[in-house]
């Protein structure tokens, strides 16, 4: 059965500005408290804010980036954050753009699929208790933490390709798209996790789609709210790539007309209560566990109280 869960709909300033959104998961069906990488707030620690002052929920990132921390602090920061909330963590990760990697290690991973092999493969040994020896090109460490008791962290990959998909399925719980259609999803990236989950002998990673979702409303253009908040990705060559590939015929010198074909595919959906439904049940459909509601172009453009409300509509409908 396929759950609901929440993205936090905007860019937090104050940490006092999670708790609406914790105090919603926590008196709804809502399965998950997500957030993305920030830059103002370091997500972990924000998290954590929100359960020191007694709403502790479950929780999960969608994505942090591998250039901002080593494996180790991974490993401590997720296993932390689990303890402190008493709730399993989605801990997902990604190596960013290659623009980024450059910007913070002087040099773009020559391989992303290898970095994030490594990468998954540490975090997953130090929270095991493993003495974790790796002195290869993208990291060097002979390091453990010591073990104390907390509930499961679930390690998470941001998957857009299939290749990804594939690593994601040798090294990973969780898959995490964005953007991704729900017809991609069942047809290219399912098969590609079970196939790695297979080459190894290990579960297939449960799948995660996080969507863009916004209720219609007097003189709201949908176009221009996928815009708002869509815009970088519609230039981003992986997430390109991606939808095209999916029949998205994205222009990532035309991020406007990207927006408007993001609406028309049904991957910034629009619209009264009962179609939105509809609409990420496609998702469902497409075996996806785990559907984030992401309210982000209407937390930007009308506010967080707006957010809330619609996201509270919204579970309202897919949620018994």
């Amino acid at each position: 059965m396929t759950t609901y869960s929440v993205l936090l709909p905007f860019t937090p300033v104050r940490p006092e500005q999670v708790v609406p959104f914790a105090a919603l998961v926590q008196r709804t069906p809502g399965a998950r408290l997500w957030t993305n990488q920030q830059l103002t707030l370091e997500p972990h620690q924000l998290f954590a804010y929100s359960a020191g002052i007694g709403l502790r929920v479950p929780a999960g990132t969608a994505v942090t980036l591998m250039p901002l921390r080593h494996p180790v602090e991974a490993a401590l920061q997720a296993r932390s954050l689990a303890q402190i909330t008493g709730h399993p963590v989605v801990a997902g990760y990604g190596p960013g753009a290659a623009v980024f990697q450059e910007a913070l290690l002087g040099a773009a991973y020559p391989s992303p699929l290898t970095a994030v092999r490594d990468y998954m493969s540490a975090v997953r040994g130090l929270l095991a208790g493993e003495q974790v020896r790796m002195d290869g090109p993208y990291f060097r460490m002979d390091a453990s933490l010591p073990q104390v008791p907390h509930p499961p962290v679930e390690l998470g990959l941001g998957v857009l390709r299939p290749r990804m998909a594939r690593v994601c399925g040798e090294v990973a719980d969780v898959a995490i798209g964005w953007l991704t259609p729900p017809d991609y999803l069942a047809s290219v990236i399912a098969p590609e996790l079970r196939a790695g989950a297979e080459a190894v002998s290990r579960p297939t990673p449960r799948l995660v789609a996080v969507v863009h979702v916004a209720l219609a409303g007097p003189r709201r253009d949908p176009v221009a709210l996928a815009h708002s908040v869509c815009a970088r990705h519609l230039q981003a060559p992986h997430y390109t790539q991606m939808l095209r590939r999916a029949g998205v015929g994205v222009d990532p010198s035309d991020p406007e007309d990207g927006a408007r074909r993001l609406v028309e595919a049904g991957l910034f959906l629009s619209g009264e209560p009962e179609a939105i439904a509809e609409g990420l049940a496609a998702y469902a459909k497409a075996g996806v566990d785990e559907v984030v509601l992401n309210c982000s172009a209407v937390g930007v453009t009308y506010g967080e109280r707006v957010a809330l409300q619609e996201i509270e509509t919204l579970l309202k409908a897919v949620t018994p």
